[in-house]
């Protein structure tokens, strides 16, 4: 799908800067690393050698787009602000130290993108380098960034296509960013270009945050390696009253200290032993023996459960017979609680 040039990063002319171009385009992309290839290929990838290359390309031109023409300065990480959506679940502890390793011995070779803060004077806001910033600031030192006036639209279209650029969210996250800006009442158009997708893929998105409570992703985490698929299976088998056991398993220690994969796994596999546990109570109903008049004009059979109790009316006079007992609902449930008092001696 075909985006417009929101943030406008390019619009200006650009003065010659082949020198720094050259540096742009032969250095790593800091925060944005290829992944290994594997030494033999293996059934299952996810990832072609063409959408690797396609993010890549992506990450040169915001770099490209950064180092020509632009105004780099240095700020007081203490004077910036989140941006006011989060597109992440949580930080990474390691990759963080790895990125800010890479920054004190390189410095900090992409600079991030800020705007000015809207409500507060002196401070700013970050569009993109979310995980920059949180480096430089491990480090003690000041962060480099670019400085743009930019509208909440600019923002989050900017947010969201860098991350697309460097380094990918996990589907749920990309997932709860799209929920965030839905309540935040921006356009489909707004969302599907911050994220990349179209109209489908975002509605898939919304589905899974609907169903799956954001107390329960948060306790998942971002499972990186979990796409749309499971998601939307896992989401299939929630129901409100199972939320609260599985929050209670992934609560405990031995699962806390299991990857974010790994607890998508037990919340999955608690989802299903539950969905199973209900098919079972069901298939141990008990049922009645039926009743019926000496004309057999009517049929009446009882099947019930613990919590649940069936009535089916069958034969000639069993729709007229189910609409009379309907009617007389009121009167034959008085006359139940009354025998219950009698029953019990009230």
């Amino acid at each position: 799908m075909a985006r417009k040039n929101l943030i406008g990063v390019s619009d200006e002319p650009a003065p010659a800067a082949a020198s720094a171009h050259a540096v742009a385009s032969s250095r790593p992309i800091a925060g944005f690393v290829p992944p290994p290839r594997a030494a033999n290929p293996v059934g299952g990838i996810t990832k072609s050698l063409s959408s690797i290359t396609s993010k890549m390309e992506r990450a040169q031109d915001l770099e490209k787009q950064l180092a020509e023409g632009q105004s780099i300065i240095e700020l007081d990480p203490a004077s910036i602000d989140a941006s006011f959506v989060s597109d992440r679940l949580a930080l990474d502890g390691a990759e963080l130290a790895q990125l800010a390793d890479q920054i004190r011995e390189n410095g900090q070779q992409v600079p991030i993108l800020v705007r000015p803060h809207p409500d507060i004077k002196g401070r700013y806001q970050v569009a993109y380098g979310h995980r920059r910033l949180a480096a430089v600031r491990q480090l003690g030192q000041k962060v480099r960034a670019v400085v743009r006036d930019l509208t909440d639209d600019q923002l989050v279209v900017s947010q969201g296509q860098e991350n697309n650029a460097r380094t990918n969210l996990s589907y749920i996250e990309r997932a709860l960013f799209a929920s965030k800006l839905e309540d935040r009442a921006f356009t489909r158009d707004i969302i599907m270009a911050a994220l990349g997708v179209d109209k489908a893929a975002l509605s898939k998105m919304l589905s899974v945050t609907k169903l799956v409570p954001l107390i329960l992703a948060e306790a998942i985490g971002p499972a990186p390696e979990v796409g749309r698929r499971r998601w939307m299976e896992l989401a299939e088998k929630l129901e409100k009253t199972k939320i609260a056991a599985i929050l209670k398993v992934l609560e405990a220690d031995d699962a806390r200290a299991r990857t974010s994969d790994e607890r998508f796994q037990i919340a999955f596999n608690e989802a299903l032993k539950k969905t199973v546990a209900t098919a079972d109570q069901d298939q141990k109903a008990t049922k009645a023996e039926p009743w019926a008049p000496h004309d057999k004009s009517v049929s009446v059979k009882l099947t019930k459960t613990a919590k649940r109790a069936t009535i089916a009316l069958e034969a000639k006079d069993g729709p007229r017979f189910a609409e009379y007992i309907t009617s007389q609902l009121e009167s034959l449930y008085q006359a139940f609680r009354e025998s219950e008092k009698s029953a019990t001696g009230e």
